[in-house]
């Protein structure tokens, strides 16, 4: 979808112009299906006008890209304010407006993304003007990645560039909805696809093959075992909901007929790890299995196989006590809490890559994914605060 009108807002004039911003922002359909550059494009052209160039990185197939931008003096010691332009599709839906037009009612802001997570980087852009006026000593980057919806697969290209070509900066700031509180640890997640292969025959002669379905259950079963041990151990002192790994079976697909032995099964799992489980050693003893049962499936069908495919891997994101980021982020908001989010989101993967990082943004997940997503005035006004807070910082 592209650009078009916003329509009029009832907001206060402090918060007027993020609420407009975030009418752009929303107005392009960026559902991590299709692609994001319309509104890259967009945040390009609003940058240039304004004197600040921008740097767009471009995925593999050229169809996406990350927006990389600095406002202020090009020096160590700056903060990256971090969000991610894709949302997740509205197919199915019962919306009671179009959710690609930025409708407000009731002192909230309907539309896909307000909260999860385009009022962020929104409110950032709105504020460029103010930034440029208020002599920052040390900079704000902006960093917007594609495809964190479905795996954080724009973040590490992102990464890179800051590494290879900007000043290492002091704070990044991923800005998920978190109602403006401070979060410093998430679940990490890795997504998993087996295939299991068998031999097909009449299902009257089940001796004779090899079924993929029946075998691809005893994988499942498998995994839900190693689940319910999980859940059976809660992590004591984390505030996590649930404050255990958790492991799903999602997606399953395979057989074709009642009367037929299934040659081929495939489902899709999910890992989603506290901080100090390692998915890695899960993984391993899955593929052991997955191996057993291979072997038996070959005794009967040599051709048989099970394969396995990890889609995605997002590493989970570790409290770090007293880290610029969290000190920062303290200072603006003046949260002493500590949250913990069961979603994996790209602060996981700036940690891993050396910065210090914290979670903190306007809006509420609860409202993110749902039919009539939405985010309050007040949580723009909010995040308004935090922002300009932060240019006040920043010119110290």
């Amino acid at each position: 979808m592209t650009e078009g009108p916003v329509p009029p807002s009832t907001a206060s004039a402090d918060i007027q112009s993020c609420v407009e911003m975030i009418g752009h922002l929303v107005g392009f359909d960026t559902t991590s299906r299709g692609s994001n550059l319309g509104l890259i494009h967009f945040v390009r052209d609003h940058l240039a006008a304004h004197g600040v160039p921008a740097t767009v990185i471009p995925s593999t197939d050229g169809t996406k890209a990350n927006l990389f931008a600095t406002i202020g003096p090009n020096v160590p010691g700056g903060v990256v304010l971090s969000g991610h332009t894709d949302v997740v599709p509205v197919d199915g839906q019962d919306w009671d407006s179009d959710p690609f037009t930025l409708t407000e009612r009731d002192d909230r802001l309907f539309g896909r993304g307000t909260a999860d997570m385009k009022s962020f980087p929104a409110i950032a852009l709105a504020l460029v003007p103010e930034m440029l006026g208020a002599a920052l000593r040390r900079p704000i980057h902006l960093a917007l990645s594609y495809d964190e919806e479905v795996g954080c697969f724009g973040a590490p290209a992102l990464i890179d560039h800051i590494r290879a070509d900007v000043p290492p900066p002091s704070a990044v700031i991923v800005g998920e909805p978190t109602e403006m509180r401070i979060v410093g640890m998430t679940k990490g997640i890795d997504v998993v696809r087996t295939t299991i292969t068998g031999r097909e025959v009449h299902s009257s002669q089940p001796h004779l093959g090899a079924s993929a379905v029946m075998n691809a259950a005893a994988l499942v079963h498998w995994l839900s075992e190693r689940a319910g041990e999980r859940a059976a151990m809660p992590v004591a002192g984390l505030p996590f909901d649930p404050p255990w790994s958790t492991i799903t079976c999602d997606v399953i697909e395979g057989g074709t007929a009642h009367n037929i032995i299934a040659k081929t099964c495939s489902f899709i799992w999910t890992v989603r790890a506290m901080p100090d489980d390692d998915p890695a050693l899960l993984r391993a003893a899955f593929l052991a299995e997955a191996a057993r049962i291979e072997a038996d499936m070959q005794r009967i069908a040599e051709e048989a196989r099970v394969t396995t495919t990890v889609l995605a891997s997002v590493p989970a994101f570790r409290h770090e006590p007293g880290s610029e980021a969290e000190r920062l982020v303290r200072t603006l908001t003046g949260d002493n809490g500590l949250g913990a989010v069961a979603f994996a989101a790209e602060a996981g993967q700036f940690q891993q890559a050396g910065f210090p990082t914290i979670m903190c943004g306007p809006g509420s997940m609860a409202q993110a994914h749902q039919p009539n997503e939405f985010i309050t005035l007040d949580q723009v006004r909010a995040g308004t605060a935090f922002m300009r807070r932060l240019i006040e910082h920043l010119t110290q």
